[in-house]
């Protein structure tokens, strides 16, 4: 029973209907093109007697041919609430080669065939009819879903270019959306129509929004600056906005519908993404064997997306969690379309005779050492752990590149390793002072000839958006559940960078590095956290709960501080910043503590670590860190 529903389904009414119609005008069309095929009065007053019986063999074989020949040029197949020019050109060729079938049959059988002028006329009204018959129940068809939509959402598309006529186009069969109206900025296009539907200039949605439940942009190709000052325009009507993404993204995509997603993050920032220097990044990487430590994390991943780009030799992917590994080998694996070979290396940073095996057997030219606990609230609860590890494998790292003579290693640090108040930020400040310490006496000893000189250096950056344990992810999370917003202050300010672009800062600095550098990114201002949160509950299309509007959608919750948590962020702890062949790269060289000095002390701290001695572990780090401000964990 249910094969024979199955069936009954396939053969829907809309499958027969525009056959049939065709039939039915080709009969008609031969009828009208062989009596009328000469005109004059005489004639069509004769005619109208009866079909001439020569040519009544045209009346019984047309409309099936006819059909025939529509059905191979997949007529019955489109969509008619989507007939476009196209689908009318073939109509005239399919036209005409149906006519020349039919003549040719005539010839084969030795039926009579009409004259050429009344070809010309047949052509010409078969053409007419199927064409106008198509349009017709294109707009009955279009009718139809806008009766069967009368709970989809009303939408305007910002966009009347392209990428907007596309989404309109997709929409249109959807019972999902109804396009109300389209906006641009373009004034050429103001008041014109596209498929019935009219464009207006930005200054009209203020008076129009109110009929719409939603704003799709369709702007995939608009400059930063301006979709975010589109972007700025459009948050006092508290409406929700929808995005297509670039035109790259659509293409991967098999509906344009299927791109439509909520506005980036990265399109609230304050500044625009930083383009990187293409010879930059492939400088150091094509044809080199890497090792990306941490590699299932957030960065290290990334980095990992973005270096198999640049054609190096071999990726070794380092991390001691099995699932994250598992994780970043099979998508990697997915884009790796020159055969580069992937190695994934289960294991631990802290175990040293791990790694100088690793990097021996590997013969790793580049470590990009991303590994380490970077979470402030778990690092604060769990301090031995937390620093043993950021310390102890960037120590390990250093140690076993240094005894293999690697060419490059890049430790990836923290913009809260800027005068920390937490131990994450102070870990990863001893973290820095350890590659400059090794930078140091690898300088020393080349300059000896004692030894090949590795080439040790770091990078620096704020917030990344989109990253494991990133606070903008959770924003958005707690906007979509209705609220409250958690917020620890509100004047709390980040810096923020893609994580796309934060990898390619890191990559783009291992080419420049020399050794000894802290690089960091020219991230333009700080931002407001609260302001932050604010345009994505206006972009939500909600309003803010607040005294000044207690019946509002999403209230913020303010929590305070917590442990080790600062106000804002800093890049640079007293060093001047120098400029570098890219233009918003900088370097900085910092206060150091010398080899002869720090390793002692490591010692201790190891010794102290073993013992699982708090209190002398957070007093040595803050002797080896003297800008940790975070004393009152001392008492």
């Amino acid at each position: 029973m249910e094969f024979l529903k199955k069936i009954i389904k396939r053969l829907r009414l809309d499958s027969l209907l525009i056959p049939s119609i065709d039939f039915l005008l080709i009969y008609f069309a031969c009828q009208l093109g062989i009596r009328y095929r000469n005109i004059s009065y005489e004639i069509i007053r004769s005619d109208l007697r009866g079909f001439p019986d020569d040519y009544a063999w045209i009346l019984w074989i047309a409309p099936f041919l006819g059909v025939f020949i529509f059905s191979l040029s997949n007529q019955y197949k489109s969509l008619f609430g989507l007939f476009t020019t196209k689908n009318i050109y073939k109509l005239f060729w399919y036209s005409l080669f149906f006519l020349i079938i039919l003549a040719f049959i005539g010839q084969i059988f030795l039926f009579k065939i009409p004259d050429f002028k009344a070809w010309i006329v047949l052509y010409f009204i078969v053409v007419s009819a199927t064409s106008f018959s198509r349009f017709i129940y294109k707009d009955t068809f279009q009718k139809r879903i806008s009766l069967k939509s009368k709970n989809a959402k009303s939408i305007a598309i910002y966009g009347a270019g392209g990428a907007g006529r596309q989404l309109q186009a997709s929409l249109r069969i959807s019972n999902l959306y109804n396009v109300s109206f389209f906006i641009d900025d373009d004034s050429s296009y103001w008041y014109r129509e596209i498929n019935g539907i009219k464009i207006f200039p930005p200054e009209c949605l203020k008076d129009k929004v109110k009929n719409i439940d939603q704003i799709f942009l369709a702007i995939p190709s608009l400059p930063p600056k301006k979709r975010k000052k589109i972007l700025n325009s459009l948050q006092k009507f508290n409406i929700k906005i929808s995005s297509i993404p670039s035109i790259k993204e659509i293409t991967k995509q098999k509906s344009i519908i299927d791109s439509l997603k909520p506005i980036d993050v990265e399109d609230l920032l304050e500044r625009d993404a930083v383009d990187p220097y293409i010879h930059l990044l492939s400088k150091d990487i094509k044809g080199a064997i890497i090792c990306i430590t941490g590699a299932g994390g957030s960065i290290g991943g990334e980095l990992t997306r973005q270096i198999i780009e640049l054609n190096p030799k071999k990726i070794i992917l380092l991390d001691n969690c099995e699932s994250n590994l598992y994780q970043i080998t099979s998508a990697v694996e997915g884009l790796n379309f020159r055969s580069i070979k992937i190695t994934p290396a289960l294991g631990d940073c802290c175990n040293l005779e791990f790694l100088k095996n690793l990097f021996r057997k590997e013969k790793v030219d580049i470590v990009f050492h991303a590994a380490a606990y970077k979470h402030v609230p778990l690092v604060e609860i769990n301090p031995i752990n937390s620093i043993n590890n950021n310390v102890f494998s960037t120590l390990n790292i250093c140690i076993a590149s240094k005894k293999l003579s690697l060419k490059k290693v890049l430790m990836i640090s923290s913009d809260k390793a800027v005068r920390p108040t937490n131990i994450m930020g102070a870990s990863k400040r001893l973290s820095e002072i350890i590659v400059q310490a090794f930078a140091h006496d690898a300088e020393k000893n080349s300059l000896n000839k004692k030894e090949k000189k590795t080439c040790f250096s770091m990078v620096r950056f704020g917030n990344v958006l989109s990253s494991s344990g990133s606070a903008v992810p959770l924003f958005i999370k707690q906007i979509s559940s209705g609220g409250p917003v958690t917020l620890t202050h509100p004047q709390i300010t980040r810096y923020f960078m893609t994580i796309k672009e934060a990898s390619q800062l890191v990559i783009q600095s291992s080419a420049m590095a020399q050794g000894g550098e802290v690089f960091l990114l020219d991230m333009g201002k700080s931002i407001c956290i609260k302001d932050l949160v604010i345009k994505l509950i206006k972009l939500s299309g909600l309003q803010l709960r607040d005294d000044s509007n207690p019946n509002g959608d999403i209230e913020i919750k303010i929590t305070g501080l917590r442990p080790g948590e600062k106000l804002y962020e800093e890049l640079l702890i007293d060093a001047q910043a120098e400029k570098t062949d890219h233009p918003l790269i900088f370097r900085a060289k910092e206060k150091f503590i010398p080899m002869d000095e720090i390793i002692p002390k490591l010692e201790n701290l190891k010794k102290l670590i073993n013992e699982r001695n708090k209190d002398q572990i957070l007093k040595t780090l803050n002797e080896l860190v003297k800008e940790w401000q975070n004393q009152n964990e001392l008492n």
